[in-house]
């Protein structure tokens, strides 16, 4: 809970489904899911225990909202949208955490959907102090923005932010991370196959990404400061009615 400022939230969430059971694939049919989204998950639970053991007073509350049935198209969340606890126009913004990278240390944090909301601006410096740059979505045309739990919350006009790292390797390079980020969408991805496996998963990559979340969480949640839709984006319209 916040203090000044106790009935603004800022959201996290992330989505702590997967597949369940389903057709086996070399013997194995748990759809574990230890990438998409248990990582994720790992996140929000890590951030909101370092809130907690911190003591850190805000002056707006930040709420940490675990959301099911992403899976099977974001159905959580769009629960949670259209009967919401808090309501839009009392929540400062939406950070969803969604499938981290496991592929260790970035030079890189994805923006999906870079360039809708202020969240990136705000994002910038934690990701510089990192020594990382911020990358505008490689894929557009893939609709990722479109794809996780955040844009449930863009549609009622929250800002939303969704972002990681995973096309530049600190110390392996852009073909490196390539190769293994790729090596996951073709062998693990949505398969029984996505479990943490000790000896090849790398956290470090987690780590940068789950620092500047926090750190945005702490920023947002400590200043007077309120995240907006840019100029152009489809969400500005319906944020700016809802605040009326």
């Amino acid at each position: 809970p916040g203090t000044d400022l106790k009935e603004e939230h800022l959201i996290l969430t992330a989505h702590w489904d997967h597949l369940g059971v389903g057709k086996a694939k070399d013997g194995d049919s748990i759809y574990n899911g230890a990438v998409d989204n248990a990582s994720g998950t790992a996140c929000l639970l890590e951030i909101a225990n370092a809130f907690a053991k911190a003591k850190i007073e805000t002056k707006r509350s930040v709420t940490f909202l675990a959301v099911t049935a992403e899976e099977q198209g974001l159905l959580g969340s769009a629960w949670y949208s259209a009967n919401p606890i808090i309501p839009a126009s009392k929540t400062i913004a939406n950070i969803n955490m969604d499938a981290l990278n496991p592929n260790g240390p970035m030079k890189d944090l994805t923006v999906i959907g870079y360039g809708q909301s202020e969240l990136e601006d705000i994002a910038k410096p934690f990701v510089e102090a990192q020594g990382r740059y911020i990358l505008p979505d490689q894929e557009p045309g893939k609709g990722f923005f479109f794809r996780s739990d955040h844009f449930n919350f863009a549609k009622i006009g929250i800002p939303a932010f969704y972002a990681k790292g995973g096309y530049d390797h600190a110390e392996k390079g852009k073909e490196y991370a390539e190769n293994a980020r790729m090596d996951y969408l073709k062998n693990q991805y949505h398969q029984p196959q996505d479990e943490v496996d000790t000896t090849t998963i790398d956290l470090t990559g987690m780590v940068q990404d789950a620092r500047i979340f926090f750190n945005m969480t702490k920023k947002i949640a400590e200043d007077d400061i309120y995240p907006e839709w840019k100029e152009g984006s489809e969400f500005k319209e319906i944020r700016e009615a809802s605040l009326e």
